[in-house]
């Protein structure tokens, strides 16, 4: 069972992604401005926890590293309840916050998109293509250790260029926690009824991920499986074709040897 200490980095790191993710959606900041505090946060924390938890900060991330066989998947249980509690209360205290200035202003925390109420399925698909790019990159970097020193970065521009091509058209969240966090207490989906409630928030925003995470471990194990050269594999008939004619030939001299001797006789 994975240690306290990953149950609290996971649960902060989720709180501040959501915390400040949410937040800068609610600000004048644009498209660039929230694309940056998303993947800024990502990469600190991916720097901060990454030797306590592995900073997945994200269960679609945690169910790629469980399916690739990082984690035990009782493990991935607790960080998927740090995740899920660290977006809920995130989410809960910057409504508070919000609400005191302006009731509707925490209704641009909700991830969002054009493709949202007219075209779920497509959404889906755009969620699970982006999320891909995501534990792709998780992947290679961290569990394969590409890129040294620059991981945190490399996975936190990643969420930076996934966002700045998704978010107009699902609000890119990439992240079930990010997305369920705030869908408590907005209304985006259909406007009357509270989002979470919304069974397109599951299939957009929960499927779609876990689809995309899903493919990223299979093309993640294709790529780090052995290869072997054909010239590697010629090399090795060779070398048995040799061993077995130097066989023959240790074999003929003994049996012309005893010939010789029953003529003698």
């Amino acid at each position: 069972m994975a240690s306290p200490k990953v149950f609290v980095a996971e649960f902060i790191g989720t709180f501040a992604l959501v915390f400040v993710g949410a937040a800068s959606a609610m600000y004048n900041v644009g498209l660039l401005g929230i694309a940056l505090a998303h993947g800024l946060t990502l990469a600190v924390f991916a720097y901060v926890y990454g030797h306590i938890s592995g900073a997945h900060i994200n269960p679609a991330v945690t169910l790629g590293h469980a399916s690739n066989g990082n984690i035990k998947w009782s493990d991935a249980a607790v960080y998927w309840v740090a995740q899920f509690s660290g977006a809920a209360l995130a989410a809960f205290l910057l409504r508070m916050f919000v609400s005191l200035i302006d009731p509707n202003a925490f209704s641009a925390a909700a991830t969002n998109g054009v493709l949202i109420a007219e075209h779920p399925y497509y959404a889906m698909g755009i969620e699970a293509l982006l999320t891909f790019f995501l534990v792709n990159t998780v992947l290679h970097v961290s569990v394969g250790d590409k890129a040294g020193p620059f991981a945190g970065l490399a996975i936190g521009l990643t969420y930076t260029i996934a966002i700045l091509a998704g978010a107009p058209l699902t609000g890119a969240s990439l992240n079930p926690a990010r997305s369920f966090g705030p869908a408590i207490f907005t209304t985006a989906l259909n406007g009357t009824s509270a989002d979470f409630q919304n069974p397109m928030l599951y299939l957009i925003f929960f499927v779609g991920p876990f689809i995309g995470a899903i493919l990223a471990v299979l093309v993640y194990q294709l790529l780090s499986a052995p290869t072997v050269s054909v010239e590697e594999d010629e090399a090795d008939f060779e070398e048995v074709e040799v061993e077995e004619v130097v066989v023959v030939v240790e074999e003929k001299p003994a049996k012309k040897t005893t010939a010789r001797k029953s003529t003698k006789k």
